[in-house]
């Protein structure tokens, strides 16, 4: 399955590769005031997909913090129940269940 794997990898790579050698026009980005740069139509596509990466990624992991943080205060929350419960309750702290007596 690693030699698969290997195999796939590689014929990716050529295949990006060949596609960067095949667009390697210039291409002319207009910005504002007048400015423009000259770079190649590979270095565009690549700037757009790291860009889009990035964002993703940093969408992604907002929501990760974002959870985290709300696990974080429901687990206090269940703490806090758990040590109010038995005292309020007199009910006894140890949760072992006894099994009734058969005969």
């Amino acid at each position: 399955m690693r030699f698969v794997m290997w195999i796939f990898r590689l014929l990716l790579f050529f295949m990006l590769f060949g596609f960067a050698v095949k667009n390697d026009h210039l291409v002319v980005l207009q910005f504002f005031f007048g400015s423009s740069w000259q770079l190649p139509l590979v270095f565009v596509i690549l700037a757009a997909f790291t860009a889009g990466a990035l964002l993703g990624v940093t969408a992604t992991f907002a929501s990760l913090l974002r959870q985290r943080r709300e696990i974080g205060k429901l687990r206090k929350q269940l703490q806090r129940a758990e040590r109010k419960r038995p005292a309020e309750a007199g009910v006894p702290t140890t949760t072992e269940v006894q099994a009734p007596e058969t005969f």
